[in-house]
């Protein structure tokens, strides 16, 4: 009867080990696979996040370079307008001088008049075009600080474009968090 309990046993008993140790395996398998796959899921929401950061930081600074630019072209702009007053003074000056000098060899009065009064007329012109020249420079002064705070606003996003790349790169510093 020892001997038909033992084989009873023997019989039930082993496949049931078996059975209770594949489960045990399969629950440590199970659980080891989810804990890689939750980790798998985080890596891929931080990367989507630096990768959605990343597209928003190049829009941003392909929209700044366009500022940048249309700053650029307004400067260049005011410099040529600024150009402009300038020589139309300088001209403006030019006639007067020679209008002076034309007055003093005149003999003739119907002339002088008419020289005086063409003087008096580029005058005036002389004093408008004075003005315009300065309204020129102010504008360029005005367009010069937009370009330099339009580049500072760039240089800034490339900076922050840089620490991206940088963050990037070392992944030891990705585990930490995704950069702003």
């Amino acid at each position: 009867m020892w001997r038909a309990f033992c084989l009873i046993l023997v019989l039930f008993g082993i496949p049931a080990a078996a059975f209770a140790q594949a489960d045990s395996s399969d629950a440590q398998m199970l659980k080891a696979l989810l804990t890689e796959v939750r980790g798998l899921r985080k890596d891929l929401g931080s990367s989507l996040a630096r990768v959605e950061n990343a597209q928003i930081l190049l829009s941003r600074l392909q929209t700044q370079q366009a500022n940048v630019t249309r700053a650029s072209e307004r400067l260049n702009d005011a410099r040529g307008k600024l150009a402009d007053a300038q020589a139309h003074q300088n001209h403006v000056g030019l006639d007067i001088k020679r209008l002076e000098d034309t007055l003093s060899a005149e003999e003739n009065l119907a002339q002088q008049k008419e020289l005086r009064d063409r003087i008096n007329h580029s005058k005036s012109e002389l004093e408008d075009s004075t003005s315009i020249e300065q309204q020129r420079q102010a504008g360029e002064i005005e367009a010069e600080q937009q370009l330099r705070t339009e580049q500072d606003k760039l240089t800034m996003l490339e900076t922050q474009l840089d620490e991206l790349v940088r963050h990037l790169s070392n992944p030891s510093e990705q585990s930490r968090g995704v950069p702003r």
